[in-house]
This record gives structure tokens, C-alpha cells and sequence, in this order.
């Protein structure tokens, strides 16, 4: 299967099955040095393993990560770090009801066409299980930002008709209710409509916004490798993704070229220019600008739900089915961590990518003086 690699100077491959023996990720290009421990990775799988609330599916898995190659001694070597993490939760028979069907909102048809037969447990390689390996290499990627002084933070912005007001925004909060919302009182609001829609035996969407802080200017290419190109690549690529908006996004087609454009002043104490306002959302021209960068994506509707739907089956019948097994009524909020493991691997490629940019800081980097 091609398509399973990511990134240019720091790549990932993701591998495994959500009804496998595991899943896993081989990271390639991290520099030698970098501190890292199993505990660093842990943490960022944690905040997207199953069973953690009542709005997220019941299998439970521990997700545990270990490291089998790359660092020695809590420190990356400089060679590809291999992780992985084993299944141990897999109920392999609560598929086999819908092995010769074809799930509305699934990948089923589609991979049945392009390989002529699927892995029907789960979804195999396009169930959301498969974000375990992006999950890990994204904590590798922010210990990397971190040593540069760069931040990224993902919060769910909104969930079906229920968004944050930013009047309201608690960074703290985002950790203290099962949604990630940093809004408590949109949180209690979203809470109701998911229970209204579990109770309806229907499932639930929503929009995670992803910022990225500490950023320099520069980072990012001009033409098909634009760092806004990248990250929409990288974003567009989680499942469920149906739409991705840096800055102000769709909303800058109802715009005017007075209200968008960013005025720049100079900042004095720093004597470089600085934006007025960030309607670009951290990017302008493909490359960052120095601001906060602000994407959101667009996570569609849970596709396994509890009501009866009409389909068809691989012998060509018209069906209906009432999908088993244990399922999220909403994935939003196991999502969050996703998008902000993809954003943080891509931006590290990206800045990676950025240090050939300029002869002067080549010859700096490699004096001898």
C-alpha cells in the first residue's frame, strides 16, 4: 500500500491494523540528542485511547508505546526510532455480521474496488486506530519544537450546532472536561446535544482548532510546498477530515481587501515588523510570518451509528443494517490530539526543510571560527 509515509527531511511511516497484532510508526530524520522517553510519547496516546468517557467508544486498550529503536540512553541517536504499540482489546467477531456489506459513511466500497477485498475488522488500515503511529510521531515532533521554543495546542472548537465563545476561552479547561473544550459552559451546552444524539442513535460532528505559537518567520516554501499547503495536506489526511481553514478561512470570501489584509508596524524592541492583526492566520505567500498560526478542521459525523441504514452488499442486494460493536458517538474530541500531532510533525519538517534557505546561515552554521 503506497501513501503511508509522510513528511520530506523528518518522515514517518505508520503501519498495523486496528484488529492486528499492533500499530506502529517508524520516524526517520529526528537529529541525535534530542531527550526522549517512553513517558513523552505516552502521554500524547493517552489523550487519544479509547474508553476514557461516555463519548467514546468502550474497547479498551492500554496504548501502550515502546520504543525499539533510535534512542539510547533518553536520547535520540540520530537513526530511525521504531515504536509500537500492541492490540489487546480487539473483538474481531463484532464485524463479522457486516463482512459482505458495505457500511454507509465507511471506506468498504471504496477499498473493495481499488484491492478487491477489505479487512472488515474495523476498517483495518482506515480505521481511526491507524492514528496511533501519527499520535506517536507527533510527540517526537513536539519535544522538538519544544527545544526551540515553539508551542502547539489543539482544542475542540465546536461540536455540531455548539461552538466556544472566545469571551469565555480557559486554556486550563480544556483538561478538565471529556469534550477539550476550553469554553466550560459550551462544553455543558455540547454535552446535552451528544446525549440528545445518542439517544437518537445518531452520531455528532465538530471543528478542532489547532494554534501554533513561538513561530519564526520564514519557514515554509513558495510554490507547491507552501507551509499552508502542507498543513492542509497533513490535516486533510486524518480520517473524518472533510475541511481544513487557516486563519480566517471561508470567511475571508465574504471579506474585503480592507478588513483582511494584516497592517504591519514595526516592533521596536525587536526592530522587525509585526502584524496588527492575524486574519492570515501565521502564513503569508506559503510561509510563516512570524504570528500565531490557526488552523481548524472540519471532523464529519461518526459513520457507525445505532440507527437502521440503507446499503448494499458485495452481491449486489439492497440491504439494511444496524452497525454493532462499540463505536464513538462523536470523535472530536479523541481527534484533538491528531491534528495537533499532525501540525507538530509537519512544522518540524518544515522548519528542517527551512535551513538551506540562505547562504549566509549555511556558511555560519558550518564556519570554522
Amino acid at each position: 500500500m503506497a501513501g503511508s509515509s509522510w513528511g520530506t527531511l523528518l518522515t514517518m511511516t505508520t503501519w498495523g491494523e486496528s484488529h492486528g497484532e499492533g500499530l506502529g510508526v517508524v520516524i526517520d530524520g529526528c537529529p541525535a540528542g534530542l531527550t526522549l522517553q517512553e513517558e513523552d510519547i505516552q502521554k500524547y496516546l493517552d489523550r487519544r485511547k479509547p474508553g476514557q468517557s461516555r463519548y467514546s467508544t468502550k474497547r479498551r486498550e492500554g496504548d501502550e508505546a515502546k520504543i525499539l529503536s533510535g534512542v539510547f540512553e533518553g536520547r535520540t541517536t540520530g537513526t530511525p526510532i521504531s515504536l509500537v504499540v500492541r492490540n489487546t482489546d480487539h473483538r474481531s467477531g463484532d464485524y463479522s455480521q457486516i463482512k459482505d456489506v458495505y457500511r454507509p459513511g465507511h471506506a468498504d466500497y471504496t477499498f473493495d474496488e481499488k484491492y478487491g477485498f477489505r479487512d472488515y475488522r474495523g476498517g483495518g488500515r482506515s480505521s481511526g486506530r491507524e492514528t496511533i503511529g501519527r499520535v506517536a510521531a507527533g510527540a517526537v515532533a513536539a519535544r522538538l519544537l519544544e527545544s526551540l521554543g515553539i508551542q502547539v495546542m489543539a482544542y475542540t472548537r465546536s461540536i455540531g450546532p455548539v461552538e466556544i465563545e472566545e469571551s469565555r476561552f480557559d486554556r486550563e479547561e480544556i483538561g478538565r472536561n471529556s469534550l477539550c473544550m476550553p469554553d466550560a459552559a459550551a462544553a455543558f451546552h455540547a454535552e446535552e446535544y451528544l446525549q440528545q444524539m445518542m439517544g437518537q442513535k445518531d452520531s455528532a460532528g465538530g471543528v478542532v482548532e489547532c494554534v501554533v505559537t513561538g513561530m519564526p518567520a520564514g519557514v515554509g516554501e513558495p510554490v507547491f510546498e507552501k507551509l499552508d499547503a502542507r498543513l492542509a495536506h497533513g490535516i486533510m489526511s486524518i480520517g473524518a477530515v472533510k475541511g481544513v481553514e487557516i486563519g480566517d478561512g471561508f470567511a475571508a470570501a465574504k471579506s474585503r481587501g480592507t478588513q483582511n489584509n494584516d497592517p504591519f508596524r514595526m516592533k521596536k524592541s525587536e526592530k522587525k515588523p509585526v502584524k496588527t492583526t492575524n486574519h492570515a492566520g501565521g502564513i503569508l505567500g506559503g510561509i510563516s510570518d512570524g504570528d500565531t498560526i490557526v488552523l481548524r478542521a472540519a471532523f464529519k459525523p461518526t459513520p457507525s451509528i445505532g440507527a437502521s441504514q440503507q446499503t448494499v452488499n458485495r452481491q449486489g442486494e439492497n440491504v439494511k443494517i444496524v452497525i454493532g460493536g462499540r463505536h464513538d458517538p462523536i470523535i472530536v474530541p479523541r481527534a484533538v490530539v491528531v491534528v495537533e500531532a499532525v501540525t507538530a510533525f509537519t512544522i518540524a519538517d518544515m522548519l528542517l526543510q527551512s535551513m538551506t534557505s540562505r547562504l549566509d546561515r549555511i556558511q555560519k552554521f558550518f564556519s570554522q571560527e
